[in-house]
């Protein structure tokens, strides 16, 4: 526990960033637990994440999400062209832990389907803000982007929910 404590603390400090430069964030922060959050995201208490950009957003569930449900092994995502409402189900992540909902932080026409997740479900584990997305959505409503959360009250959320366990 220290030497997380530590680490975490250490990282803060210096402020780290992500030296490559991605579609989604140049720059992540670390909490306590490890998880990385990243700066330009919005996050759902559920632990979604939604990156806002241009007519579309996109949908995938949180690197805190990947890491308590441990390894991934199936996906069930719907089809493009139905619909998400924000809160509610649109799929299930199904680990070795235990199988999970998938909501919506937004709703929307769904667009787009991550179609490398039917084959290769670990991308949520390995890369769940760039190669692990689920779902590409045309926001019906942008506004509802104002209730979630930004990186700084995801990070604390997380970490008044982990000790709360």
């Amino acid at each position: 526990m220290a030497l997380r404590m530590w680490a975490s603390s250490t990282a803060n400090a210096l402020r780290l960033s992500s030296s490559s430069k991605t579609h989604l964030s140049p720059s992540f922060s670390l909490s306590r637990c490890f998880s990385t959050v990243l700066d330009g995201l919005k996050y759902a208490s559920s632990h979604e994440w939604v990156k806002h950009e241009g007519s579309v957003a996109t949908v995938g569930i949180t690197d805190h999400a990947q890491d308590h449900l441990g390894e991934v092994v199936f996906v069930d995502l719907p089809e493009s062209g139905g619909s998400v409402s924000q809160g509610k189900s649109f799929g299930a992540v199904e680990s070795v832990k235990a199988t999970s909902d998938i909501n919506s932080p937004i709703s929307g026409e769904i667009v787009e389907v991550n179609p490398q997740l039917k084959e290769s479900p670990g991308l949520i584990n390995s890369s769940p803000y760039e190669g692990g997305w689920m779902i590409k959505v045309k926001p019906s409503n942008p506004a509802e982007l104002d209730s979630l959360f930004g990186p700084k009250e995801y990070t604390k959320f997380c970490e008044e929910e982990d000790a709360a366990h």
